[in-house]
């Protein structure tokens, strides 16, 4: 639908044409690559990362809903775990903003959905969530939960401006996330998740995942190291998510669709 940077290209180019001053974006929609212009400014503190259930009926949880329940996701990484986790679901394009995706459920298209909870928390319809996901159990999107502040590198006023509302610790973990999906070249349709935490010694631990569109091939791991080091340990988890078997998933698809 347009390849990467669909969501952000033509804001862009207004930020480039000095029509705004400032972007605001869901950092998993950003491309690795940004114009040589522009750069994020600041990444406020993350929101919730997680993913969630939202049902139609009285199904609390995942295990709840009923055999072949129907779905709705536009996500290929939902897509797999989701059938990882219950091989029987049929999953259903969903598309839409929020407004529409709850409209379509609530009209019966769907036993259920899964969004983004960040979303949800922003427009204050956290009443609409039935139940939510563990990262442990179900990997965010690389940069889920988390905005970035684009505006362009000669902008040094708005840039001291938009200082105050930066937070290092969400920047550094979403660092991490995208230096591993850069690693993977996650552009094309590919089931890739991951997720940044510190821990209580100050440290950051990456997990990653990669699957099959049918969930029945999951490689995931974490690494753990220092904040300073979030690019390279990116790269180095990717690297040994490949090594373990995620290489030929993505070659098959980049040689069926890329």
């Amino acid at each position: 639908m347009g390849g990467k940077g669909l969501f952000v290209k033509e804001i862009e180019e207004a930020l480039i044409d000095r029509r705004v001053d400032l972007a605001v974006h869901s950092m998993k929609d950003v491309p690795a690559e940004l114009p040589q212009q522009l750069t994020i400014g600041c990444i406020p503190e993350r929101g919730d990362p997680r993913d969630v259930l939202v049902t139609n009926g009285d199904y609390k949880y995942l295990d709840d809903l009923p055999e072949e329940a129907r779905i709705g996701t536009s996500s290929l990484r939902r897509q797999s775990q989701l059938l990882a986790l219950r091989s029987d679901f049929k999953i259903e394009t969903l598309r839409g903003n929020l407004d529409t995706r709850l409209k379509k459920l609530k009209s019966g298209n769907f036993d259920a959905i899964v969004l983004a909870a960040a979303g949800l928390h922003r427009m204050g319809w956290e009443g609409e969530i039935t139940s939510y996901f563990s990262p442990d159990e179900f990997l965010p999107a690389i940069g889920q939960g988390a905005l970035g502040i684009e505006l362009r590198k000669d902008n040094d006023d708005m840039m001291e401006l938009i200082a105050s509302i930066h937070d290092e610790q969400t920047a550094v973990c979403v660092r991490a996330e995208r230096s591993f999906l850069d690693r993977l070249e996650g552009g094309c349709q590919v089931p890739i998740g991951g997720y940044c935490t510190y821990d209580q010694d100050g440290r950051i631990m990456l997990t990653g995942l990669v699957g099959t569109l049918d969930g029945k091939e999951m490689y995931r791991d974490s690494i753990t190291g220092r904040p300073e080091d979030a690019e390279q340990l990116g790269r180095e988890l990717a690297d040994k998510l490949l090594s373990m078997g995620a290489k030929k998933i993505l070659e098959e698809v980049y040689g069926n669709s890329c």
